[in-house]
């Protein structure tokens, strides 16, 4: 187990659901990823992020699902994109990663408490 955190340090973190409107093959990549661009409602809008998760996903298959993103990280360049959130997500037993998602549908942008 890792150190433990606080309540406040967990306040810290802005953990939003959002819809994947755009998935893209990011071709320049060193290891196999996607662009996504993720809704994140109203008052976030619309953030791209690079994410290694083609093993099990195909662009089309990403369109309209919702997952779980970090959105207070600050920007990280990587390679042509500029990642603006990370979209979160779980190795399965192959190392392969499973995206994080609510499994009922919630409003773009809400914060998870």
């Amino acid at each position: 187990m890792t150190g433990l955190i606080d309540w406040k340090d967990f306040e810290k973190v802005s953990i939003r659901v959002g819809t994947i409107i755009k998935a893209e093959t990011y071709a320049e990549a060193r290891n196999p990823a996607y662009i996504l661009h993720v809704d994140l409602g109203e008052k976030l809008g619309v953030k791209k992020s690079s994410a290694q998760i083609t093993a099990l996903y195909q662009p089309e298959d990403l369109l309209g699902k919702q997952v779980v993103c970090i959105t207070n990280f600050p920007p990280k360049q990587i390679g042509k994109i500029m990642s603006e959130v990370l979209v979160t997500g779980f190795p399965n037993s192959d190392g392969q990663v499973v995206l994080c998602t609510p499994d009922t549908k919630v409003p773009n942008g809400v914060k998870l408490f």
